[in-house]
Order: structure tokens, then sequence, then C-alpha cells
């Protein structure tokens, strides 16, 4: 299994942007397909984007256009560039690291929280 820790989350206006990180560790990063996701109070965990080791990727609707996901095979780390914030993207945004692409066998990070508000 691979170890995940997200940073970058924070207090931000709507419009404005933030960018989240999640190193891995523990294993060879480039087999995983890495993907971030979310999840409000009461509500089902969510794919907001994922990318391939080779770089595809794949973005939910509402955030085409706003969000860019990027990895750095060197680094270990995946990103999630999020610009023109709106308030209904405050939650909680996870990562996940999925070998193969394999959701059963994946794992996640503690989370991280966004929250956009004036």
């Amino acid at each position: 299994q691979v170890q995940l820790v997200e940073s970058g989350g924070g207090l931000v206006q709507p419009g404005g942007s933030l960018r989240l990180s999640c190193a891995a560790a523990g294993s060879i990063f480039s087999i995983y397909v890495m993907g971030w996701y979310r999840q409000a109070p009461g509500k089902q965990r969510e794919l907001v984007a994922a990318i391939t080791s080779d770089g595809y990727t794949h973005y939910a609707d509402y955030v085409k256009g706003r969000f860019t996901i990027s990895r750095d095979n060197a680094k270990n780390t995946v990103y999630l560039q999020m610009n023109s914030l709106k308030p209904e993207d405050t939650t909680v945004y996870y990562c996940n690291a999925a070998p193969g692409g394999r959701l059963q066998e994946s794992s996640w990070g503690q989370g991280t929280q966004v929250t956009v508000s004036s």
C-alpha cells in the first residue's frame, strides 16, 4: 500500500485559487492512477479528477475548465490546481491512489478542507 499526505487546503474567497498537493510514499508511484475526490457532509464521496501514469486525465463536469490535475512522477506527487473557486466547492478533498486503476485496492489520504467564502 501507499501512504498519502495531502496539503494546500484552506480558506479562499470566491473566484480565488488554491493548489492541493498529495505526496505518496511506500510504493512505486508510477503504477497508480491518482485521483482527487471530495465529500460533503451527508453525501457520497465523488470523483473530482483523475490522472493516469502517462498523463491521461478525467474531470467531473462541474470542474472542467476550472480545475487541473497533474502529477510529477519524479517527486511522487499529484496536484490539483483549483481556479475560479465557488462556494459550492467547499468541502473536504481526498487524494486517492489506485494501483492500475483498481479502486478496491486503493489508498486514501486523510483529507484537506477547502472553504470558499467571502
